[in-house]
């Protein structure tokens, strides 16, 4: 894979969703698009999005657009999406649940191969037909099986500890799904997602747009 770590996070962050609509597009039978197209639909300006792709290739061509099918591959392998990441899910709760059971991950090349929980309730279920074994486990699974990605859905208080056992281990990036700040070693990439920060950001860009009725109608 290509270095691109010369890219901003704001580029990267930003390639998902392109992919994603590249993907629409396709199922549409969408054979071409246009940077001017594809910012009607992603919300950026034109020449954002032809500087974000630049940053990695030339992959359009002038007067006839960007080749759907062949930008979304080329996105996928910018994204890391020709190799298969191996996952294990660490609580068995809702969340952790609902992201077992979510199989768009399966096409990616993302394949979840076992969930942990410290609940004995919960210990032997089976989610999308993987048991979910005891969290004391955890260190002798990791030692005996291949995993590229732990996923991070326990409560806040037990998220640095179940960090502290990944450490050291195959584990190469870390999904945190906690209200946690975690500590991870240099080795470990982790990837934060704060739900309750997104729906803050959802309810300030409500308040705006009412503040802008409000001054218009005034």
């Amino acid at each position: 894979m290509k270095d691109y770590s010369f890219v901003s996070n704001t580029v990267i962050k930003r390639l998902p969703r392109y992919r994603r609509i590249l993907g629409d597009l396709s199922e549409k039978g969408v054979k071409s698009v246009s940077s001017t197209e594809l910012s009607r639909i992603a919300g950026y300006t034109a020449s954002q999005i032809r500087q974000d792709l630049n940053n990695f290739g030339a992959f359009g061509q002038q007067g006839y657009g960007y080749n759907v099918e062949r930008l979304q591959r080329q996105i996928g392998e910018i994204l890391g999406l020709r190799n298969e990441y191996k996952m294990i899910v660490l609580g068995a709760g809702n969340l952790g649940q609902a992201i077992a059971n979510y199989t768009h991950y399966y096409k990616s090349g993302y394949q979840i191969i076992a969930i942990f929980d410290v609940n004995p309730r919960l210990v032997g279920l089976r989610i999308n037909d993987i048991e979910v074994l005891d969290a004391g486990s955890l260190t002798e699974y990791l030692e005996n099986n291949q995993v590229d990605i732990a996923v991070i859905t326990t409560d806040k208080d037990s998220a640095q500890a179940v960090t502290d056992v990944l450490a050291g281990s195959c584990i190469r990036g870390i999904w945190n799904f906690t209200a946690a700040e975690i500590d991870v070693p240099e080795d470990i990439v982790i990837e934060n997602v704060h739900l309750s920060d997104s729906l803050h950001m959802l309810t300030y860009y409500m308040n705006q747009n009412g503040l802008r009725i409000k001054e218009l109608s005034s």
